[in-house]
């Protein structure tokens, strides 16, 4: 039996720039949920549910420093293109590696695809950008017009943390181009992330087997004769046969009967496996998204103190004491959002604020843990939450900054940068 290292990559992008189509291109093993199998999928023609599928290819010798590992594999998580569905894209988000964004060259930059690059900012280490259906484009004028797409989409690109991200023209149909091109860049980045000496103590122990098992749950249906069936990817740890599993939303615990990735059966499943796991005795209609974890670990709560960064692109106000729907992997639910911040700061730049928020973005998306909560420090109630914009300056702090002339301040605005 052959033994893989598994990268899952997010595949996202505006409504209709052909990323089903390039995954399809790019898959050689579907799973039961891939493709657009979804009946309304079909019917309307386009995603409405993230799809799974997987390609292999052999294990680069950069990576033959792994031990147990024979084969490098990729498995692509296509996600909805459409706004309505973004619940959707952040559950599917949780679970990738890497991000391919999709974008229609005679199209451009959509609205959807700054919302799938605020997704990819958080979730994602790395990023490539498909730049789909080159084909369309007369050939007389393809070469001039694609130079010109990757231009726009690189100053766009600029002020995030994928800035110089490699930018690939490709098309899947009628005659796939590029494949080999975004296969080659995927196999590069696996290699980087997978080095000897990664670039964070946490990802080199990603494949940390001594977490508590942890599975987020995406489809579950009956297999006659056999059982109840959970898809999903590992977060953390291991799991094997004939391991006692907890679903927590329903309080069952439930015994592994066998395990499969990709329709072959496997014994055990680590962090980063997509797989499934049958138990029996579960009404599948019960469950459909979800978690499944070792029993005892993952406890509910009514409240929660978190660590939180205003979204750059968006230019409304969030206000405190207000309800909001607030999504944790497939699950959203309902929350009244207090805010506190840290005192005035009149010396604070925005470019410090730019950089801190960069940061936290990089942390979130190694799955490095968050600095430990400062129970010491003394924090302001908020009525609103700023982001780069900046926080309007109490009085005091306003004036004080004027006495001293402080030439980091925005002496017109009176403004708070930084953390909030």
């Amino acid at each position: 039996m052959q033994h893989v290292l598994n990268v899952n990559v997010g595949v996202l992008g505006h409504v209709d720039c052909g990323k089903t189509s390039l995954v399809a291109a790019l898959s050689t093993t579907l799973s039961t949920a891939a493709l657009d199998k979804h009946p309304q999928s079909k019917e309307r023609g386009i995603t409405l549910d993230l799809g799974f599928s997987s390609f292999t290819v052999p294990l680069p010798e950069q990576l033959q420093h792994l031990p147990g590992v024979d084969q490098l594999q990729f498995t692509l998580v296509d996600c909805p293109g459409h706004a309505s569905l973004i619940r959707t894209i952040i559950g599917g988000a949780q679970i990738i590696d890497t991000m391919v964004l999709v974008i229609d060259v005679t199209k451009g930059f959509q609205a959807q695809t700054a919302e799938c690059l605020v997704v990819g900012e958080i979730a994602a280490r790395d990023m490539v950008v498909a730049l789909n259906k080159v084909d369309q484009l007369p050939e007389a004028i393809r070469s001039k017009a694609v130079k010109k797409a990757t231009k726009l989409i690189r100053e766009t690109l600029a002020a995030t943390k994928f800035a110089g991200a490699t930018v690939i023209p490709v098309s899947a149909k009628p005659e796939p181009r590029g494949i080999q091109e975004l296969k080659d860049w995927l196999v590069a980045s696996a290699v980087r992330q997978h080095s000897p000496f990664p670039v964070s103590a946490t990802a080199a122990g990603r494949k940390d087997s001594q977490k508590p098992f942890l599975f987020a749950v995406d489809h579950c249906f009956p297999v006659k004769g056999q059982g109840t069936v959970l898809t999903g990817t590992v977060l953390q740890g291991a799991c094997q046969i004939n391991d006692t599993i907890e679903l927590p939303a329903l309080k069952l615990q439930k015994q592994v009967k066998s395990i499969q990735m990709f329709h072959k059966p496997v014994t055990q499943i680590s962090q980063g496996d997509r797989a499934a796991i049958c138990v029996t005795q579960l009404n599948a209609k019960l469950i459909e998204r979800g978690l499944a974890a070792t029993p005892g670990t993952v406890p509910t709560s009514s409240a929660a103190v978190a660590a939180v960064d205003k979204v750059r692109f968006y230019g409304g106000a969030v206000q405190g004491k207000a309800k909001y729907h607030l999504s944790i992997g497939h699950a959203t639910v309902m929350a009244e959002v207090q805010f506190f911040g840290l005192p005035d700061n009149p010396n604070s730049t925005q470019a410090d604020a730019l950089q801190l928020m960069i940061t936290a973005l990089s942390r979130t998306s190694l799955n490095e843990p968050p600095p430990p909560f400062n129970f010491q420090q003394q924090y302001l109630q908020q009525d609103e939450l700023y982001g780069l914009e900046g926080r309007p300056l109490a009085a005091a702090a306003a004036a004080a900054a004027a006495v001293a002339g402080s030439s980091s301040v925005d002496q017109q605005q009176g403004r708070h940068y930084g953390p909030q």
